[in-house]
């Protein structure tokens, strides 16, 4: 018993250090892959940029609340929920806009955006609707701003300056961002194997369904009437901020529900979207 303890203490070790640095190497990455030209190009339309803004910093946190009343779940599961809910700019979204056949540069421009307001604005609001919770905002900015920001500013300024070397550190970044994504999913998977267990079935799955479905439908009419930016918007507003919230999760909580649900999300947002974004991208194929 001991022994089986004192190996899923090492596992949840691992998954924090896995998780520490997949969010430091996919900044890192990102900032190599790109220039400030390309971030900034396609965020010229001022009214999709406030459209993006409040679909994911207005309607989806209040969405994720509004899915919690309907779907009562334990205080760690409703934290990783609502974490979730206000964490956007996800790094896999230019990928996903590949596949949907969407606007990859607007793809681009909006994963910064998100990510960066992400940063100062999760510190703010999740301590305000966290009731009972006590948890730092200063802490959470420091986390986000010392493993995205910081990161992302570098690795754009290298890239501005010495873009060999940016091309050279690319592939690196992207193996070791790869790697530790699938260590920390297998480590968290063990030590949390029990919880996840207890979750399937059960109406966690089905919020974060709902969740994710009805964040899809708000970035799809917000999204203007260019169906390749339509695309890009939807899929950029359901598909949250992993990156983000397990930064968050890994070093401001204990309860393992909230990185439970934070999984749970990711899971069921990596097949949704993934099959959603592939129909959408077939659907371009023939109107073309």
């Amino acid at each position: 018993m001991v022994e089986t303890t004192s190996f899923l203490n090492f596992l949840e070790t691992v998954g924090v250090l896995g998780t520490l640095i997949f969010v430091l190497t996919s900044m890192l990455g990102m900032g190599f892959s790109l220039t400030v030209q390309q971030i900034l190009a396609p965020l010229s339309n001022r009214k999709l940029v406030i459209l993006s803004l409040a679909a994911n910093f207005i309607l989806v946190p209040l969405l994720a609340l509004g899915v919690l009343l309907i779907f009562p779940l334990s205080e760690g599961l409703s934290i990783g929920l609502f974490l979730l809910g206000t964490s956007a700019g996800a790094p896999f979204l230019p990928k996903l806009a590949q596949v949907a056949k969407g606007d990859t540069a607007f793809a681009v421009g909006l994963m910064v955006l998100l990510m960066v307001v992400t940063i100062f604005y999760v510190p703010i609001v999740l301590p305000l609707f966290l009731s009972g919770v006590t948890i730092s905002p200063w802490d959470i900015a420091k986390s986000l701003i010392l493993l995205m920001l910081l990161p992302l500013v570098l690795a754009l300024f290298i890239r501005a300056r010495h873009e060999e070397i940016a091309s050279g550190l690319l592939p690196l970044m992207t193996q070791a961002t790869n790697l530790s994504l699938l260590v920390l999913f297998v480590a968290f998977f063990v030590v949390y194997l029990s919880d996840l267990i207890s979750v399937i079935g059960s109406t966690a799955v089905l919020a974060a369904a709902v969740f994710l479905l009805i964040s899809f439908i708000i970035g799809y009419f917000l999204g203007g009437s260019a169906g390749p930016v339509k695309r890009v918007l939807a899929l950029g507003t359901a598909q949250r901020n992993l990156s983000a919230a397990l930064a968050i999760s890994a070093l401001n909580f204990t309860d393992p529900d909230v990185m439970v649900m934070i999984m749970v999300v990711a899971l069921a947002g990596l097949i949704l979207l993934m099959f959603i974004g592939g129909e959408l991208g077939k659907r371009a194929e023939k109107l073309a």
